[in-house]
């Protein structure tokens, strides 16, 4: 009799990257009802997740806690350490993962499926200890690039780079890198932060170089998944990609991802945004959000006050996510508008499918520039770090339905952009990015034929995935996991890695 499968999924617990592993861990779980499947997580990750989908959860799917770096090694793991700052964290987390956090959470999931050895590793491909972990207990690995594809590129290419650009990165900025296999439409300054400039001592930027050298070990990858569908990318960065890597498995957008019990029509909206929303004619309102991460950068500046100035100044109804620890800062006022609606957090994707949004502010993550072209949404971007500039430039200058603040953002250029986003030129081009985002899972779409052979690399065996990929048994009971037993219980250790059930 076959093994049953168990996989492996291991998220970065850090900004969005936890929900979009997750979903992709529930999509499979939900295709392969017969497998076993272990989501690893920190303690907060974990907690905020269980949190959102305490109601909705696939019973072959449970939680496995990794280290995150946080408690005193001197106080034999019984006192945490006060939480440090964000790039700490980060740091903290990556260090106990090399300590071997990974491998030892890999052992903790095979015991709480009651022995069930681990056959599969789908990691975030920020956590490249995965690699060696899953090559440890005989597993293949698959990781998942989150972020934009791009930018993957750039790294993988980073010591050609390096090579060619040295220390002129500042002189040569607004050079395009066309002795570069598909970056040709970007130039040095769009590069990611740590691959030719910035502050080379943090530690994402070790992580970033780590992540490119384990991707392109030979045969060390069974498979990249990317975060995108296939006719989004230019062909140029898509056949570099294919050069670089193995075998390219392009299953987004991740946020389109089905899993049973979405009902994306009635998104969870405790401020009221869709309802707000429905007062207003199809293409009257601008949307504004920058993430938590990076708003927490630009919060504190006046970059923050100009938006707003600007968004004031524009004379359109306009919806703003911006967290409310930075509220004081807008204008006094602002908050009265009675055009405005500023609101701690929104349901992003289902607020840019609206009929009434007709131009979105960004920061230019790519987990919003998906939303934005899920929603057939033209989008004005502010980049910040990371991926963001090559994201934005993407956006603005290969797929042409957008614009880039090219400097900080002013009350008039904020003003006359979202002006210029909503008389509605770029509406033809981004209605057919939308239909191209929403048939990609449609019973013939690439992403949907792409998810498929995931499958069929994750859980090998026809058997376990006998209803046919995406196609979910609507009817089939969804059930949660009992309460797992605790690693100090399991393995006689200290709780650095243990099972959490879904809360009741």
């Amino acid at each position: 009799m076959a093994a049953v499968p168990h996989v492996v999924v291991i998220t970065f617990p850090f900004a969005s990257h936890a929900v979009k592993l997750f979903r992709l861990a529930r999509a499979l779980a939900a295709a392969a009802p017969a497998a076993t499947f272990s989501f690893l997580s920190t303690a907060g990750s974990i907690a905020q997740l269980q949190e959102k989908n305490q109601d909705a959860l696939e019973g072959n799917l449970r939680f496995v806690e990794v280290p995150d770096g946080l408690m005193s090694p001197s106080s034999g793991g019984a006192a945490p350490v006060p939480p440090p700052n964000h790039m700490a964290r980060l740091g903290l987390f990556i260090a106990a993962a090399e300590a071997g956090g990974v491998k030892v959470a890999l052992e903790t999931a095979r015991i709480a499926a009651g022995g069930v050895r681990v056959t599969c590793v789908v990691g975030d491909a920020f956590v490249w200890m995965a690699a060696e972990a899953a090559a440890g207990v005989g597993a293949p690995w698959v990781p998942v690039w989150t972020g934009g594809p791009s930018a993957l590129l750039a790294h993988l290419q980073g010591d050609a780079l390096r090579d060619d650009i040295g220390d002129k990165a500042a002189s040569r900025a607004d050079e395009l890198l066309t002795a570069h296999p598909g970056l040709g439409s970007y130039c040095v300054r769009d590069l990611p932060d740590g691959c030719v400039f910035g502050e080379m001592h943090l530690p994402i930027v070790a992580l970033f170089r780590r992540v490119a050298d384990q991707l392109l070990v030979p045969r060390a990858a069974t498979a990249v998944a990317l975060n995108t569908f296939p006719g989004l990318l230019p062909d140029d960065v898509t056949a570099a990609l294919a050069a670089e890597l193995p075998e390219v498995l392009p299953i987004g957008p991740f946020h389109l991802l089905p899993v049973p019990g979405d009902d994306s029509a009635n998104a969870a909206d405790p401020h009221g945004c869709l309802a707000w929303l429905n007062g207003h004619p199809a293409r009257a309102v601008a949307y504004a959000s920058f993430g938590t991460v990076v708003t927490a950068v630009v919060g504190g500046q006046e970059e923050l006050r100009e938006l707003a100035a600007g968004l004031e100044a524009s004379g359109t109804p306009f919806l703003w996510s911006l967290p409310k620890e930075y509220w004081p800062l807008l204008p006094a006022g602002f908050l009265d508008l009675e055009r405005a609606k500023v609101v701690p957090w929104a349901p992003q994707a289902a607020v840019l499918r609206h009929a009434s949004v007709g131009g979105f502010v960004t920061h230019a993550g790519w987990a919003s520039v998906l939303e934005g072209v899920a929603g057939g949404v033209p989008m004005a971007c502010r980049p910040f770090f990371s991926d963001q500039r090559m994201n934005a430039r993407m956006v603005a200058h290969v797929w042409g339905f957008g614009t880039v603040f090219e400097q900080a953002m002013t009350r008039g250029t904020v003003s006359a952009t979202v002006s210029w986003l909503l008389a509605g030129d770029q509406a033809t081009r981004m209605q057919e990015m939308r239909d191209m985002a929403a048939t990609a899972f449609a019973a013939d779409g690439g992403s949907r034929k792409n998810f498929d052979k995931l499958l069929k690399i994750v859980c090998p065996s026809p058997q376990e995935h006998s209803r046919g990929g995406l196609q979910v048994d609507e009817a089939a009971e969804v059930t949660r996991c009992a309460p797992a037993t605790t690693h100090a219980q399991l393995l006689g250790a200290s709780s650095l890695a243990h099972t959490v059930a879904p809360q009741k």
